[in-house]
């Protein structure tokens, strides 16, 4: 599946058919790994951050990752219109 995978329509889940590792890469593409740090205030996006790091610690740490999830849904919204 190519980084640029779309969830399929037929999902209501906003993360379905992601990676862990997509969304990591896509957050630091659109923040940079100075705004994930202070967006997300875990260790791994501050100190001597890397993609890798991140997965490692995402994956064990539930409450991390879920920051990050929500994170990433929320950036995923279309914009309201005033």
């Amino acid at each position: 599946m190519s980084n640029d995978a779309k969830p399929s329509s037929g999902s209501k889940d906003p993360l379905h058919g992601l990676t862990l590792e997509m969304i990591i890469t896509r957050l630091e593409a659109q923040f940079g790994w100075e705004e994930l740090g202070r967006r997300v205030k875990i260790k791994c996006f501050t100190d001597n951050p890397s993609v890798s790091s991140s997965l490692k610690f995402l994956r064990r740490t539930p409450w991390a990752r879920q920051k990050v999830e929500a994170l990433y849904i929320r950036g995923q919204r279309p914009a309201r219109k005033p």
